[in-house]
């Protein structure tokens, strides 16, 4: 047999885990950083806190101020960065 039709351990299919190592860029991984990191800065910071709202003045941990303020950068960014098709 020639060498290229006999079939060799080095040219397998690649599996799951090839694949998902294949899809982690520079750029991905940067972004699960961050991430993380503020996942990280808004469970350290448990107290409670003051928070004005143009006129009322709201009572709340600051973990969940920093949360709603995430996820609202999040739908921003989504909205603005959206891919049109």
């Amino acid at each position: 047999m020639s060498p290229k039709t006999s079939t060799s351990r080095g040219g397998r299919s690649r599996g799951a885990k090839g694949r998902f190592m294949e899809s982690l860029t520079p750029g991905r991984v940067a972004v699960i950083v961050v991430a993380v990191l503020a996942l990280v800065f808004i469970l350290e910071n448990t107290a409670k806190t003051k928070i004005r709202l143009i006129v009322p003045e709201v009572i709340m941990p600051l973990w969940v101020a920093l949360l709603a303020m995430v996820l609202i950068g999040i739908l921003c960014g989504a909205y603005l960065f959206r891919r049109r098709r």
